[in-house]
């Protein structure tokens, strides 16, 4: 039998090598998990806050599953990536992760952050975790990056809801490449006050394909997309799905297009 050939040579008593697994939460929200260790990105649980700019949610936005212990990372301080309520509850017994400039005002609202430069590495268990370059819509009114993530021989990038920029291919020879990126797809149309203009504020479907083959990926995973809409303030790309897949055909490149709370890998 094999469990008595198993228990012979001892193989049994052999350490488990704990594998990496990524679970894409609502809108950009991302959870990685490794061994005891559980990590999200972006989490979102709270939309009231975003219901008067981008439109109530076209589905339920459930809870969100924050055991203590868990950890969190955020791109930016805009209230669809940076869910106050949520990450105060998180910061309680884990921590909260930001690039340095962005740290002040988490300070000020109560949450005490653990701030990283661009490029500088921390641990959070078996994972490492390393800001890299973004590009933000409003420029300098919002400071945002990108995560590097790295664990058990896997690594994944998480973007944010970056527009397109030139650093895809210095972020790929520090970290690359890649076994999945997470880009913003929605290549949104956004008429805020003092920001109004007919030109997308985040990647469009094409333009993430090609930021994911720069950054040597070799699975696609679309994101920020298809949970609000309110024109004409906030107006998606049409066909964001079907355009996505047939981009990364075109450049052989793995699309994902994974439901909200399910496995990536």
């Amino acid at each position: 039998m094999l469990v008595d050939f198993i228990n012979k040579v001892g193989l049994a008593s052999l350490p488990m090598t704990p594998t990496l697994s990524v679970r894409r939460l609502t809108w950009a929200g991302v959870e990685i998990r490794l061994g005891g260790t559980r990590l999200m990105i972006d989490p979102l649980e709270n939309v009231a806050p975003l219901v008067p700019v981008m439109g109530p949610p076209h589905r339920p936005v459930g809870p969100i599953d924050a055991p203590p212990g868990t950890h969190a990372l955020i791109t930016h301080l805009h209230p669809d990536h940076y869910d106050h309520e949520l990450l105060a509850r998180i910061a309680a017994t884990g921590t909260i992760g930001c690039h340095t400039p962005s740290a002040a005002a988490l300070q000020e609202a109560g949450i005490t952050p653990t701030a990283q430069e661009l490029g500088e590495s921390r641990l959070i268990g078996g994972l490492t975790v390393t800001p890299v370059t973004s590009l933000d819509w409003r420029g300098n009114d919002c400071d945002q990056v990108a995560w590097v993530i790295e664990g058990a021989g896997r690594r994944i990038i998480h973007c944010g809801d970056t527009q397109w920029h030139g650093s895809w291919w210095q972020i790929a020879r520090d970290h690359g490449p890649f076994d999945v990126a997470f880009v913003p797809v929605n290549g949104v149309i956004a008429h805020f006050e003092g920001y109004a203009a007919n030109v997308p504020a985040t990647m469009t479907p094409e333009q993430a394909v090609e930021a994911a083959v720069a950054l040597g990926a070799g699975t696609v995973c679309a994101m920020h997309y298809g949970l609000f809409s309110n024109p004409p303030f906030y107006v998606e790309q049409p066909d964001i799905e079907q355009r996505f897949r047939q981009a990364a055909a075109e450049r052989g490149i793995t699309a994902a297009i994974i439901a909200d709370g399910h496995t990536v890998i």
